[in-house]
């Protein structure tokens, strides 16, 4: 699977968001944009500059979105890094331990 290296397009934002469970306002903190202008590309297909564009394509990967190129198989696209099982791993180690608290000491 070739790697997406195309502009991030309005239906791949949106994808990858959905794959990936994030919220408009998670994602646009992590990208450092306005969740209007997340919403922008998603819903409208206003472009954003190339930085931020930049910003919010390192935000979905970095939230587990993978972008992939067409090839002889099928068109370009998104997918999640993990699969369901590795996805139930991580959820299961993140809450090892219980709930976090402050101590009173």
């Amino acid at each position: 699977m070739k790697r997406y290296l195309a502009p991030l397009t309005p239906d791949l934002a949106r994808a990858a968001r959905a794959l990936t469970q994030v919220s408009v306002e998670v994602l646009s903190e992590a990208a450092s944009l306005e969740p209007s202008r997340v919403r922008e590309i998603e819903h409208r297909g206003i472009p954003l500059e190339p930085a931020a564009t930049k910003e919010l394509r390192a935000a979905l990967e970095e939230f587990g979105a993978i972008f992939f190129a067409e090839d002889e198989h099928g068109g370009y696209g998104v997918r999640r890094k993990y699969t369901d099982l590795k996805t139930r791993q991580l959820g299961r180690w993140e809450s090892e331990g219980g709930s976090a608290y402050e101590d009173a000491i």
